[in-house]
């Protein structure tokens, strides 16, 4: 949309490789193009659009209400009339797919946005007006944005989630392996966990099992640890009162001080303020 006529009316960064814009366009007849992007992008139909369609699939219009994914390969071309708004939710692909081990129990590269026109959703809807409805200005307005932004990504993977015609999947964990390993990791979040464990568990040299764990989960075995560390904090911190001491224990982090500072680190904001914000 930055390339053509069109005009941002809001845009925020939310931290998490996420990024939300709404724009309007207005004229009488022209031709956007998009060639391989190179993020995903969901797209709701905020006003007008009645005469807006795409290339290849003519006689379909867009509406109020209405929903495209469009995912980072993507190839299209819209024939846009008269006036519409547009909220646009911007994301990166290891950010849609880093969700499939916990939520789908699929591979991350094994998954990608499908490429959807125009289809319905009344939760994906409820979330994206719930997103134009809420200040994008100040920290705890970007914290509650973030949070809105998670669960309509949760939803779309759910929903609209496809298996990456290009992916060739080599190597890597036995799904029956992978899900032990996953649900070890959600077991024992409390505890110190070791390469050794894992590597144990999966019956495999440490060496072996590093090298398996990234092709499989996308991500080393530290990292993951790490952002299930946070991804139990954050769930912790909004749906209980425990308090932040308890909530860092639950999580397995050394002391209040080493949460505080990591859990900032990840969100911009320390754990009571996020709870607050959130609340």
């Amino acid at each position: 949309m930055s390339g053509t006529d069109a005009t941002l009316e809001r845009f925020a960064w939310l931290g998490d490789g996420l990024a939300v814009a709404i724009w309007n366009r207005e004229t009488d007849e022209s031709i956007t193009s998009y060639t391989q992007p190179g993020h995903h992008t969901l797209s709701c139909y905020l006003g007008g659009g009645y005469r807006t369609e795409r290339g290849g699939a003519p006689g379909r219009y867009g509406a109020p209400g209405r929903l495209c994914s469009l995912p980072d390969w993507h190839e299209s071309e819209w024939v846009v009339r008269d006036r519409l708004r547009l909220l646009h939710v911007y994301f990166m692909p290891e950010h849609f797919t880093r969700r499939a081990v916990v939520e789908l129990d699929r591979e991350p590269r094994e998954l990608t946005l499908a490429d959807r026109t125009y289809f319905e959703s009344p939760r994906l809807v409820s979330l994206c007006e719930e997103l134009v409805r809420t200040p994008w200005q100040g920290p705890d307005a970007l914290l509650r944005v973030n949070e809105i932004t998670h669960t309509a990504l949760s939803e779309l993977l759910r929903s609209q989630s496809m298996t990456d015609p290009g992916a060739r999947p080599r190597g890597g964990l036995a799904p029956v392996v992978r899900r032990r390993l996953a649900d070890y990791v959600e077991a024992h979040l409390a505890r110190p966990i070791t390469l050794g464990d894992l590597a144990r568990l999966a019956c495999m040299s440490e060496f072996h099992l590093a090298r398996m764990f990234r092709v499989s989960f996308g991500m080393p075995p530290s990292a993951w640890v790490a952002q299930r560390r946070l991804d139990r904090a954050r769930s912790l911190l909004v749906s209980t009162d425990l308090p932040l001491q308890q909530v860092a224990d639950a999580c397995g982090y050394a002391d209040l001080s080493h949460f505080s500072h990591r859990f900032r680190a990840a969100t911009g904001a320390p754990p009571g303020r996020y709870r607050q914000a959130l609340a």
